[in-house]
């Protein structure tokens, strides 16, 4: 099977690059990627591949199943025989459905790479690698078609729009109902940090949630010389971030806030009527995101009163934690070391990143791993959401072959 795939991979490799390509010079913002999801259904129908179309605006989802006779083989009975009690049995053990995800969208950023199919679209450009997982599930697709009689039960290819900007395509995908049916779902992300030929998998929590976090102080603006006449919201703001900080500080543990804008409109003589501010809040853990959210309003108000302001807190609600079931990440981490090798497969850390993956990931088990895509012989070593963003091409053959190979297996 891994000679099957791999050979396979090799057939569909370059027009999976030249897919690539193509995305890459033609990017498109959030749910705005209409051109993306055609070139998906042209690919799709040239080879037969059942798909729906316009589910959360522009998502595609295509269904491929594996060949009923297989099941009938895999449930030790002879064609012949009646199918009875043990036949339904075995078919729900081996029928089942495994979901497969691709993000599609690019970012508000202007490339400045020298690639020859570089960025068309001023000020867009996909520095987060959503070109090659469009084109690598494009690829698991056409492989997992020709092989339909290598496996039993149902694949569903997800091809999802929005996941850069709230509240995320997934969850709207999930509205929908894309995971109604589903028993297991499967993404993997490129990943700058590991070179390329190598993957990474963390089971449990992994990444975590992100909120936007709002708040405003409001009280008497006046004449900076005349603090009779006036409260100092600026004052107060700052205490409200000191202690905010004091309660969850940056480095070390499992929750993180921090504030990135602090405006005060006011001037050297004046005081303003109203600070805004505005910051992140993440964490693992569902039970204590609803905790810092009563903290924050909590000592926004209480330190707004001590200057005889008054805060007014909105939090916005972003992707919840993605928390990659164990079980089913362990599986998959083992099926990668058997085509990569021990020594291509790592372990990884937390991240206080976010990802909407994690919509999914709170409804069936889930398993998200990163693709290496470095490669700094080649000077491919830029970080994601940069300008200069690239990844080694090598690494969707890699990409490829594991996320196949990984679906089989769960079959």
């Amino acid at each position: 099977m891994k000679q099957l795939i791999k050979s396979k991979c090799e057939a569909y490799f370059d027009e999976v690059v030249a897919i690539r390509r193509q995305l890459h010079q033609h990017p498109e913002l959030s749910f705005c990627e209409k051109e993306t999801a055609d070139l998906i259904k042209k690919c799709l129908a040239s080879k037969n591949i059942e798909y729906q179309s316009d589910i959360a605006g522009t998502g595609v989802v295509a269904t491929i199943k594996g060949e009923p006779s297989f099941r009938l083989e895999r449930s030790g009975m002879e064609k012949s025989h009646s199918i009875g009690g043990d036949f339904s049995t075995s078919l729900e053990m081996t029928g089942k459905v495994i979901a497969l995800r691709a993000d599609m969208d690019a970012l508000p950023i202007q490339e400045v790479t020298d690639l020859p199919y570089r960025s068309v679209n001023d000020g867009v450009m996909h520095a987060c690698g959503h070109d090659a997982h469009t084109a690598m599930l494009i690829g698991v697709a056409l492989i997992l078609n020709n092989l339909r009689d290598k496996f039993s039960g149902t694949i569903k290819l997800i091809f999802q729009p929005g996941e850069e900007k709230l509240p995320g395509g997934a969850s709207l995908m999930i509205k929908e109902g894309v995971l109604n049916d589903v028993d297991m779902i499967i993404g993997q992300h490129v990943y700058p940090d590991l070179p390329c030929g190598e993957v990474g998998f963390h089971a449990g929590p992994y990444m975590a949630s992100s909120d936007e976090v709002n708040i405003t102080v409001k009280g008497r603006g006046g004449h900076a010389a005349k603090p009779a006449e006036r409260e100092n919201s600026l004052l107060a703001a700052a205490k409200i971030v000191s202690e905010l900080s004091k309660l969850y500080p940056e480095k070390g543990g499992d929750v993180l806030l921090a504030f990135g804008s602090f405006v005060a409109d006011g001037t050297y003589n004046v005081i303003p009527s109203e600070v805004n501010l505005k910051g992140t809040m993440r964490t693992f853990d569902e039970e204590k995101r609803k905790s810092m959210k009563d903290s924050i309003l909590k000592v926004a108000k209480e330190v707004a009163s001590e200057f005889g302001c008054d805060a007014d807190v909105f939090i916005e609600q972003g992707y919840p934690s993605l928390q990659n079931d164990v079980e089913l990440t362990e599986k998959c981490a083992a099926f990668a070391k058997e085509i990569l090798g021990e020594d291509k497969v790592r372990d990884l850390p937390q991240l206080m990143t976010a990802e909407d993956f994690a919509w999914y990931s709170q409804k069936v088990p889930s398993c998200f791993y990163r693709l290496g895509t470095s490669n700094s012989s080649k000077g491919i070593d830029f970080k994601q959401h940069t300008a200069n963003f690239n990844i080694d091409e090598n690494a969707m053959k890699i990409g490829i072959e594991t996320m196949t190979f990984i679906t089989i297996n769960m079959l």
